[in-house]
């Protein structure tokens, strides 16, 4: 006995960027609250319209900064003062202004590879698979289409009536998306 697959959500595919923006208004106004856009180039204005929440990323590179910064200084604290004390023409072990140069590229170091970790975390990345992935028309979405995907999630998702409410934003086609 074959069973169906089950419904992922809608997918709807408009022309413009400006056509997608006015649907995820729509959307969002109608009480929609899982759902995602795709496009070929970011939309300045498709974020807030999807009522996407601020992201935490610039905290993940502070925190990465500060210990990068803070790791630097105390390895080069340590190696200087603690394990290999080498007193040269009397100069203090702990030379401070020193450590300065090592200390500025190991925040920047760390800050960066926290950007790049954080990001790709927080995206859910390496997603080799997405269900939006099994619609034949979403390759077109990294060249000219627009598409809004309303998830099954969504609290408010019936599928009739999403379906009916998607037909009326204008656009070229309503797919439903299975997992």
């Amino acid at each position: 006995m074959k069973t169906s697959p089950a419904v992922y959500g809608l997918i709807a595919e408009f022309e413009d960027p400006t056509s997608l923006v006015t649907a995820a208004h729509r959307a969002r106004h109608e009480g929609y609250r899982r759902m995602d856009a795709y496009s070929p180039f970011p939309i300045e204005e498709l974020h807030e319209a999807l009522g996407a929440h601020p992201t935490r990323l610039p905290l993940i590179v502070l925190i990465g900064g500060l210990c990068g910064c803070v790791g630097g200084y105390a390895l080069q604290y340590w190696a200087s003062a603690i394990a290999y004390p080498i007193n040269v023409a009397g100069k203090p072990l702990h030379s401070w202004p020193a450590f300065i140069p090592v200390t500025f590229e190991c925040t920047i170091l760390v800050a960066a590879l926290s950007a790049v970790l954080g990001m790709l975390a927080l995206n859910g990345l390496p997603m080799p698979y997405h269900p939006v992935f099994n619609v034949p028309r979403f390759a077109l979405a990294s060249r000219n289409r627009f598409f809004l995907c309303i998830e099954a999630g969504d609290s408010k998702f019936d599928l009739e009536e999403t379906r009916r409410f998607l037909e009326t934003l204008n656009p070229r086609e309503v797919t439903t998306v299975s997992d």
